[in-house]
């Protein structure tokens, strides 16, 4: 069964509504085009790392190379933390990571003059590992907040299955959801890269702001809630 054939009267986790994977999705965009324009590297897409790396090894740039190297060692460390969390926090798991987001970030924005470039790289790509982690699905529907090639082929395959007239209800709906996801992860590029250029101080302020509406969602009702 595809993860898009969710029954319509199933009900859902408080942290997989549409409201809260799209501020994600927001967030995961920003993150990325901000640690893109200011470290040289990616927070989330570990593929794109993995690229750079091999291309400029393969050149003999191993000094360009090895910059690469760092978040895709934090990342693999948050998402072994966040499998921890998910194992002893169970249903706050998702609340802890996202109050871990804030404060990390918070912290490299109040620090970003004094860190070493290192440094950022390698929180950012720790707390975007946590909520690739944590944050896996939209109204039971498998999905991403940190990149969109999964949601977009998802999306795609869902559409085309209402055209041929082949779909479960409901899949339509999850196809514009995940399209939406797509389309907010590159807004949130957009503002992520203007404010970055243009209000360098307070850029992570931007994020923090959706990840505590994603904090007080979280919180306001734990366990399951009606679609």
């Amino acid at each position: 069964m595809s993860s898009l054939d969710i029954t319509a009267g199933s009900s859902i986790r408080r942290d997989e509504t549409v409201l809260i994977v799209l501020l994600l999705a927001f967030t995961g965009g920003y993150i990325d085009a901000y640690t893109w324009i200011i470290h040289g590297v990616m927070a989330n897409a570990q593929t794109a790392n993995l690229i750079f790396l091999w291309v400029y090894a393969m050149t003999g740039d191993w000094a360009r190379a090895l910059h690469f190297i760092p978040p895709i060692l934090a990342f693999a460390v948050g998402i072994v933390m966040a499998a921890w969390l998910r194992r002893v926090a169970a249903e706050r798991a998702s609340a802890i990571s996202t109050l871990v987001e804030i404060l990390l970030l918070i912290a490299i924005g109040i620090l970003h003059n004094r860190l070493p470039d290192r440094a950022g790289t390698l929180g950012i790509s720790f707390v975007a590992a946590m909520q690739a982690s944590i944050f896996t699905k939209v109204e039971g529907a498998v999905c991403s907040t940190v990149m969109i090639t999964g949601n977009m082929r998802q999306a795609i395959e869902a559409a085309f299955a209402s055209v041929a007239g082949a779909a479960s209800n409901g899949t339509l709906r999850r196809s514009g959801i995940l399209a939406a996801l797509c389309a907010v992860f590159g807004f949130g590029a957009a503002v992520g890269a203007f404010a970055t250029k243009n209000i360098p101080d307070l850029t992570l302020g931007i994020p923090v702001i959706a990840l505590l509406i994603v904090l007080l969602r979280c919180e306001a009702g734990r366990g399951e809630v009606r679609a």
